[in-house]
């Protein structure tokens, strides 16, 4: 049986890809749900939308859903996945050691 893994750091030098600080800027943006509003769109549906982050009068749409309740799932599930991406960022975690 063959097992492959990787290692976050290994003998001094970095293995994993480094992320933009642009991308872990974006991300820790969009995890902050006041960031994020709902919008009636005329036929009815509700649109979420996220402040831009440089220009904060602008607002880019994300999803569209036909109920206010969706629509604030969809932005709490956006919010969940952004922040596991920042915990993710910060490598392995050492959840016990033995001896």
């Amino acid at each position: 049986m063959y097992y492959n893994y990787r290692t976050w750091n290994t003998g001094g030098h970095q293995t994993e890809p480094q992320i933009p600080e642009e991308t872990k800027s974006m991300w820790k943006h969009v995890a902050e749900k006041g960031n994020w509003r709902i919008v009636e769109l005329p036929n009815g549906y509700f649109q979420t939308e996220c402040k831009d982050i440089e220009k904060e009068d602008l607002w880019k749409d994300v999803t569209r859903r036909e109920t206010i309740e969706g629509a604030e799932r969809a932005i709490d599930s956006s919010i969940d996945h952004y922040k596991k991406k920042l915990k993710s960022i910060e490598g392995p975690k050492v959840v016990k050691t033995f001896q």
